[in-house]
């Protein structure tokens, strides 16, 4: 077997070993039952068990309440982009968006073409460097949204915004969900793609309260009814099966970790010891606001892109891989989520000190 380097990309991103470990022989047969989990009907005895399984893990682990739907579509994230406001929003009403990254202003992009858009906040005068503190809602919004943690820009929220009225809380969680603990009464819907915290790219996973089902319309395409997925099982078409086992698989390790709090000391420590050692180098400085620094992803820099890429070639080769930034930043990007280990965060330091001792004036 070819030795596991440190994976550090920003999505597909690092699954829990054992979890790969379980999948390997899953492929070839599940269980005892002769056939691999890919070549499974989703109507079967066997899948259906591997779906109730990853229902009841996700309702375990983040204590959804049963007033909440747990759906599994497809799509990716971008598909709730325009899915969200076909369902809830009309040419008549206003939805607020906070725009901290280009994923929210993606998110903005396709909701113009249902109703009215209020951007209550945006923190793009400054590269999304920062969460605003002021945000300005409309009057009656019909739902607040927003974007949990910015995978590009390496900030995060601290904690939910303050939406007015009874407005629903639309959360797009792709890359922090379960990472923390998660008050889902707080929220009309989350959801996630699931490549960077959950699984692998291809399942996307959806949590709706009823009463959010029950409003939408019914004049619009048929997969894009909430309804839909939440009367079907999320079975109207086949489901995304491979992506729905190892993401059953992800929520069975997570509880067996200990839960949600216990990932979130495990993410404030990895994050904690990267901190650290960015604020005090002279070398490598970190992108994002201090009071707003993601916990998942790290963005750092040295000012030169040239030193930049010399690192990125010096890590890569030191079996740390992932490690370029996005082009909106530069610089590098490490990507630490649930799954990622800490020893992998020890060998980034390590290497970027042995760096810095040669490269620093």
């Amino acid at each position: 077997m070819t030795e596991r380097i440190y994976n550090f990309s920003a999505g597909p991103a690092a699954l829990p070993l054992p979890v790969l470990e379980q999948a390997q022989k899953d492929l070839i047969s599940l269980g005892d039952t002769g056939i691999g989990i890919l070549e499974h009907s989703h109507r079967s005895k066997a899948f259906l068990a591997v779906y109730e399984a990853a229902e009841a893990l996700c309702r375990e682990v983040a204590a959804v309440p049963d007033n909440y739907k747990v759906l599994f579509v497809q799509g990716g994230a971008s598909t709730q982009f325009f899915t969200i406001p076909m369902n809830f929003l009309s040419k008549d009403q206003t939805a607020d968006y906070l725009v901290t990254g280009s994923w929210s202003k993606k998110a903005v992009k396709e909701a113009k073409m249902f109703g009215n858009v209020n951007v209550a906040c945006s923190s793009e005068d400054q590269n999304f460097s920062y969460i605003p503190e002021e945000v300005n809602y409309s009057d009656k919004p019909a739902y607040v949204h927003f974007t949990s943690n910015n995978t590009i820009y390496g900030t995060e929220f601290a904690s939910e915004p303050q939406v007015p009225g009874d407005a629903p809380l639309i959360c797009d969680a792709s890359s922090d969900i379960f990472s923390r603990p998660l008050d889902i009464t707080k929220y009309g819907i989350v959801y996630a793609g699931a490549q960077k915290n959950l699984g692998p790219s291809g399942v996307t996973l959806v949590i709706i309260r009823d009463d959010l089902i029950a409003q939408g319309p019914s004049d619009i395409p048929t997969m894009l009814q909430y309804r839909t997925h939440s009367e079907a099982g999320s079975m109207y078409n086949t489901p995304p099966t491979f992506g729905i086992y190892i993401l059953g698989q992800v929520l069975q390790w997570l509880k067996d970790q200990g839960g949600l709090s216990v990932m979130q000391e495990k993410n404030q420590a990895k994050a904690g010891k990267l901190y650290d050692y960015l604020d005090q180098s002279k070398l490598f400085k970190p992108t994002a606001a201090k009071k707003d620094r993601s916990l998942m992803n790290v963005t750092f820099v040295t000012g030169d892109a040239d030193l930049d890429a010399k690192f990125i070639a010096q890590a890569t080769a030191a079996g740390l891989d992932g490690l370029k930034g996005h082009r909106s930043v530069g610089g590098m990007r490490a990507s630490i989520y649930n799954a990622f280990p800490e020893a992998g965060v020890d060998k980034l330091i390590e290497t970027m000190s042995q760096f810095e001792q040669e490269h620093a004036s």
